[in-house]
């Protein structure tokens, strides 16, 4: 059955009532509708199922899997005729090192004066280096206090820091620069370091790191922030490093100007994998709605406006990302080596669990963004939504959920980023049973075409997203922008 929608008098009127959505530029045509009319609930279908299927065994970072998956949307990219915007064809590689420590193979112990204090909490390894030191200088910062330390007096030491369990963009920063000053030990206190491996991007493994869950130590180190000197014995795991693939293609503008700025549209193809203790007799997490949903939504927008002729006026990057389950790995290592530079990228609309209806919510025809208020860029997706009769909404839970997917680390780079989605919690979520057959193949169709229109939209507009600076939630973001856009301008 075809998605074709009818444009009514009081679609046209609620398009109208949606003042500040960004539309300067934009006509709903027969053209356009004729590219939304390749959306389609059978597609989806097919590639959600492909992708959630037990042969791709969870796509957990890293497995065959989800080299499987990678290899699956690549060909969907080709098909498209998606420009190729890796390092490897439609592939953006980065390598990985598995960190972890067996417990008898790490010893550490402070020494201020008579004070003495081992390590004795869990520890994860972040680099694939052995170390032994005998009373070594010691050092200890704070990321979010005054100017960062001088390589002069970093170089050679132990240095001890605080990290919040979820670092924002600026610590992450500041500890690159750390990691960079040579210090014989980087040492950070986390509540959230567990004793498992953990993938660490090659790029920050230079230095021996070491994350500890120990807070006998932690406010030792905070106590005495100089003088002390420190003892250790480190052995790694010496595993060759892991390769990873973020999987990226362009719709290349065809605005002579705005062709050079970008949107990203994204979705994480990995998920958890199989779990052993799981309980049940199938363990094998496939992750229908976390988000093969989202990635099959991402291979139908980019054929759908691929078909457009002239091509939409900005450019848009439509990108798969890896490991978004341990810690928005792919969208870390694509900030790294962006496609377009961060300044030139104007949005990221981030598609997560757009398959599965939310028990007790607004039902069928309908969907939301984390961060409603944060940015002008969902009220586009209102107008969209009038367009094509889907009801796109702010949920009081959407600022909770803001920092809970891949667009929270464009966020923190300045761009306005948000997620979709239909549900934020359903049945199955993060369990053995988000299987493909659960997932509303009809409302998904929906609610893309209404994506994709959206997308346009954005595309069209010679008017870029800007974050609502009257949201204080909203102020690390603005912040950010204004880093990157501000001095820019001043010097024209």
């Amino acid at each position: 059955m075809s998605c074709r929608t009818v444009i009514t008098a009081a679609a046209l009127l609620a398009l109208a009532a949606i003042a500040a959505a960004p539309l300067s530029s934009f006509t709903y045509s027969p053209r356009v509708e004729a590219a939304l009319d390749r959306i389609s609930s059978d597609s989806l279908r097919g590639n959600l199922s492909f992708l959630a299927s037990d042969l791709l065994e969870g796509r957990d970072t890293p497995s065959r899997g989800l080299d499987v998956a990678a290899e699956f949307i690549a060909a969907q990219f080709r098909r498209t005729r998606l420009e190729p915007a890796g390092d490897d064809g439609y592939f953006q590689t980065a390598r990985f090192h598995r960190g972890g420590i067996r417990p008898e193979r790490f010893e550490l112990t402070w020494k201020h004066g008579e004070r003495t204090v081992a390590a004795t909490g869990e520890a994860v390894l972040h680099a694939p280096a052995s170390l032994e030191l005998e009373n070594a200088p010691a050092l200890t910062v704070q990321f979010d206090a005054g100017a960062p330390p001088s390589p002069t007096s970093i170089a050679g030491k132990v240095v001890f820091a605080e990290l919040p369990d979820r670092p924002p963009a600026e610590t992450r920063r500041r500890l690159r620069a750390l990691l960079s000053m040579r210090p014989a030990l980087v040492v950070t206190f986390s509540r959230a370091a567990r004793h498992a491996p953990r993938l660490v991007d090659e790029e920050e493994a230079s230095v021996p790191w070491v994350t500890l869950r120990d807070d006998a130590l932690a406010a030792a180190t905070r106590a005495e922030p100089r003088g002390a000197a420190v003892s250790v014995r480190l052995a790694a795991r010496g595993e060759p490093p892991i390769t990873l693939r973020n999987v990226v293609g362009v719709l290349r503008g065809s605005d002579p100007a705005l062709r050079e700025t970008a949107i990203l549209v994204t979705a994480h193809y990995d998920h958890v994998g199989i779990r052993s203790d799981c309980g049940s007799p199938d363990c094998t997490f496939n992750g229908a709605n976390d988000d093969a949903s989202g990635v099959a939504s991402v291979i139908e927008i980019a054929n759908a406006l691929s078909a457009l002729y002239p091509r939409p006026r900005r450019s848009i990057v439509f990108m798969a990302l890896f490991g978004e389950e341990r810690g928005f790995l792919g969208s870390r290592s694509y900030l790294r080596r962006p496609v377009f530079p961060i300044e030139k990228t104007i949005a990221n609309v981030n598609l997560e669990q757009l398959g599965r209806i939310e028990p007790g919510g607004k039902g069928a025809g309908t969907a939301t963004f984390t961060g409603f208020r944060f940015s002008t860029l969902p009220r586009t997706f209102q107008a969209a939504g009038a367009l094509t009769g889907i009801t796109v909404y702010n949920s009081r839970t959407s600022n909770r959920y803001f920092g809970a997917s891949d667009n929270i680390v464009f966020a923190q780079a300045g761009i306005p980023a948000h997620t979709a989605c239909v549900a934020y919690t359903y049945p199955d979520y993060h369990g053995a049973g988000d299987h493909w057959d659960k997932i509303d193949y009809g409302n998904q169709a929906r609610v893309t075409r209404m994506l994709a229109l959206g997308i346009l939209m954005l595309a069209e507009d010679s008017a870029a997203p800007r974050w609502n600076e009257a949201e204080p939630a909203a102020a690390p973001y603005t912040a950010a922008w204004k880093q990157r856009h501000e001095p820019v301008a001043g010097t024209q």
